[in-house]
């Protein structure tokens, strides 16, 4: 979710040092004011992760589909497509900088972080169903998943509260806007969980035995993931270098 402050009335001001990204120019990570917000999937380093997480869920997809289909066929593609969509939803609102933009770009993002949950929460039922009675949490791609899968609700629950229901839940709009930032830490945390337990996926006997997705492309696809999410976030979004 967004923060309305300390926004520039004019784009045209000179940005300052905190709204830079980590990484590249203040341009690179910034919505021009004419642009398609669309045109954010892409903006400066968007295009690495795009090329990241597409090559994700293509290993994903087609390994799944290489077998044959069975109830747990759902479970890797339901997660995998959720991951999918959570990282479409953080570069839509990373370069976002006017109020006006803010606030779209934070409904986008709340609307395709609904879309996700609903597909990890398919995702878990698929799994719990599957495994009905066998042991749970003996792998490490299992406790990385259910500490996932738990995240993820939260997350979303916690970004529902502060953006639609500050006044009525937390009391005002600006205790809402007080924990935007954590928010904000938080999301960039469970990308790293997620792209964790895909990682650990490969090494699940199941995949060794019958799926055979390589350890490597994996690794490979995620780094590009993160390294093109996480070069665009902005030091201010985060209280980083604010006195």
């Amino acid at each position: 979710m967004t923060s309305t402050s300390d926004i520039p009335q004019n784009h045209s001001e000179r940005v300052e040092p905190e709204d830079e990204p980590l990484l590249g120019r203040p341009g690179d990570a910034s919505q021009k004011p004419d642009d398609n917000i669309l045109r954010n999937l892409v903006t400066g380093t968007a295009s690495v992760a795009q090329v990241g997480i597409w090559m994700l869920a293509a290993l994903v997809w087609s390994g799944i589909l290489s077998q044959p289909l069975s109830l747990f066929t759902a479970h890797p593609l339901l997660s995998i497509s959720a991951v999918f969509l959570q990282v479409q939803s953080s570069l839509i609102l990373q370069p976002t900088v006017t109020q006006r933009q803010k606030t779209r770009g934070a409904r986008l993002h709340a609307a395709i972080q609904l879309i996700s949950t609903l597909l990890f929460v398919s995702g878990f039922i698929t799994i719990e169903v599957k495994k009905g009675s066998s042991a749970r949490l003996i792998s490490p791609h299992g406790i990385l998943g259910l500490t996932t899968y738990i995240s993820v609700v939260l997350q979303a629950l916690a970004g529902v509260v502060q953006f639609f229901f500050p006044l009525a839940i937390l009391g005002s709009v600006d205790a809402g806007k007080r924990i935007y930032k954590y928010h904000r830490w938080t999301g960039y945390v469970l990308l790293l969980l997620e792209m964790a337990t895909v990682v650990a996926a490969t090494q699940t006997t199941y995949n060794l035995i019958a799926i055979h997705i390589s350890l490597g492309p994996v690794v490979v696809a995620a780094i590009l993931t993160l390294a093109g999410v996480g070069a665009r976030i902005k030091k201010q979004k985060l209280g980083i270098g604010l006195v």
